[in-house]
C-alpha cells in the first residue's frame, strides 16, 4: 500500500475497494460452507473435489507465506534500523531487529494457545490501526484526489522496473484477497462451534473485518500519497521512508508511521508462521496441538526465513511485492472451488448459492484472473528489464 501511494498517489484506491468487497463475499461464501456442512475448506476439497486440490493449497500457500515472512521481516527490520539512527549514533543493524521480532513471535507461539494468538493479534492490530489512522489525518492528500482514486484506472507512467502498476496491483490484491484467509477462516468458524443459525453473526464479523481492512490499507496509501508522491520521490528502498518522511511530516508522524509498520509486520507474522501447521492439521483432521515437536520445528524453520533479507541484504519491497503477487495467482482456484462446492445440492441443500451470489463470485473469478495476468506480466517486466 505504501509503495502504491508513493508511486501512484491515490489513483489505485479503487483496487483496495474492489479487493475489500471481494474479500467480504469470499469470507461469507467460505464461512457459509462450514456453517452448513460442518467441514473446513480443506476437508471439503479433499472429500468432495480431490485430495490433490487440498495438497495444492498446502504447497501453494506455504510458498506464498514463506516469501511473505522474508519480505515482511526485511521491511520491519530495515525501517526499524533506519529509525534507530535518530536515537543511536550509526543506528542498529537490521539483523538485530529481525532477531528480536522473530524471537518475539516464536516466544508467543511457544508459550501460547490459539486464544493467546488471537488476543496478541487483537492488541497489535489495534496499535497498528491507531497509528495509521492518526497518520492519515496528519498526512492526508486533498479529498478530491481521494475521490478520484475511487474511479478504476491505470496510472499512465513508464513501465520500467518497479514503476509498472501491474505487479503492484496484483500484490495489493494478493495482500487483501488472500486465499489463506478464507481457508483458515473455515477452521476458526468450526472451532467457534458456529452453525447456520450464526449466519448473521458471521456477516457482521465480516463487515467489521473488511471495514478495518479498508481503513488501514487506505490510510497507509494516503500517508505515502500525501508526502512522497506529492514530492515526486516514489519508494524503492524501505530506508527511504524515514529519511524522506521526516522532513516532510515531522519526527512525530514518522515515529507513528514506524510503529504502525512494525505492528503490521509483527501481526502478519503470526498467521504466516502458523499457516503450514494449521493447514496440515486441517487436512489430516487432527487436533491443532501446536506444542507437538514437529510443529514447533516447522514454525521455527519458517520463522527463521525472516532473517534472509537482513542477512543477505536483499530488496525487501521487491520480495514482498512478488510474494503477494504470487498469492493473487492462487486466488482463481480458490474462487472456482467455492463456486463448485457452494452449488452442490447434496452439500448445501436449501442453502446453496443464490443466483446473485453466483454472479458476484463469477465477477470475483474474472477479477482474480485479470489480477493474476497483471502479476505474471509485472514479474516478467522486472525479469526482462
Amino acid at each position: 500500500m505504501a509503495k502504491a501511494g508513493a508511486t501512484y498517489g491515490m489513483s489505485l484506491l479503487w483496487t483496495i475497494v474492489a479487493s475489500c468487497l471481494a474479500t467480504y463475499f469470499m469470507i461469507n461464501a467460505y464461512g457459509k460452507l462450514t456453517l452448513v456442512t460442518g467441514e473446513t475448506a480443506l476437508q471439503a476439497f479433499r472429500r468432495h473435489i480431490h485430495p490433490l486440490v487440498g495438497l495444492f493449497f498446502i504447497v501453494a500457500l506455504t510458498a506464498g507465506v514463506s516469501g511473505s515472512v522474508m519480505g515482511v521481516m526485511g521491511i520491519v527490520a530495515e525501517i526499524s534500523s533506519e529509525w534507530s539512527k535518530s536515537q543511536v549514533d550509526g543506528g542498529i543493524h537490521p539483523v538485530w531487529f529481525a532477531l528480536v521480532f522473530v524471537g518475539l513471535v516464536y516466544f508467543i507461539f511457544w508459550k501460547g494457545t490459539t486464544q493467546v494468538f488471537e488476543r496478541s493479534l487483537a492488541v497489535i492490530v489495534a496499535i497498528m490501526a491507531a497509528c495509521f489512522i492518526l497518520n492519515f489525518f496528519i498526512l492526508m492528500p486533498p479529498p478530491i484526489e481521494i475521490a478520484k482514486g475511487l474511479v478504476p484506472s491505470l496510472p499512465d507512467v513508464p513501465l520500467d522496473e518497479g514503476r509498472g502498476p501491474f505487479l503492484v496491483i496484483a500484490s495489493m490484491v494478493g495482500t487483501t484477497v488472500f486465499s489463506g484467509l478464507f481457508i483458515i477462516r473455515t477452521t476458526l468458524v468450526k472451532e467457534a462451534g458456529w452453525t447456520i443459525a450464526d449466519l448473521k453473526k458471521q456477516r457482521n464479523d465480516a463487515i467489521v473485518a473488511v471495514g478495518m481492512m479498508f481503513v488501514i490499507s487506505g490510510s497507509i496509501m494516503a500517508a505515502a500519497a500525501g508526502t512522497l508522491y506529492v514530492e515526486g520521490l516514489g519508494l524503492e528502498n524501505v530506508s527511504q521512508m524515514i529519511g524522506l518522511l521526516e522532513p516532510l511530516a515531522g519526527s512525530f508522524a514518522t515515529t507513528i508511521f514506524v510503529v504502525g509498520i512494525v505492528a503490521a509486520g509483527v501481526s502478519s507474522q503470526f498467521p504466516n508462521v502458523l499457516m503450514l501447521p494449521w493447514l496440515l492439521c486441517d487436512y489430516n483432521g487432527s487436533e491443532r496441538k501446536m506444542t507437538l515437536p514437529r510443529y514447533r520445528i516447522i514454525v521455527l524453520v519458517i520463522s527463521l526465513l525472516g532473517l534472509v533479507v537482513p542477512i543477505f541484504e536483499a530488496r525487501p519491497i521487491f520480495v514482498m511485492i512478488v510474494s503477494q503477487a504470487f498469492n493473487a495467482v492462487i486466488l482463481p482456484v480458490t474462487v472456482a472451488c467455492i463456486l463448485y462446492l457452494g452449488n452442490r445440492r447434496d452439500l448445501m441443500g436449501e442453502h446453496r448459492n443464490a443466483i446473485t451470489i453466483n454472479i458476484v463470485l463469477t465477477a470475483i473469478l474474472l477479477f482474480s484472473l485479470v489480477t493474476t495476468s497483471m502479476g505474471v506480466r509485472g514479474v516478467w517486466q522486472i525479469i526482462t528489464a
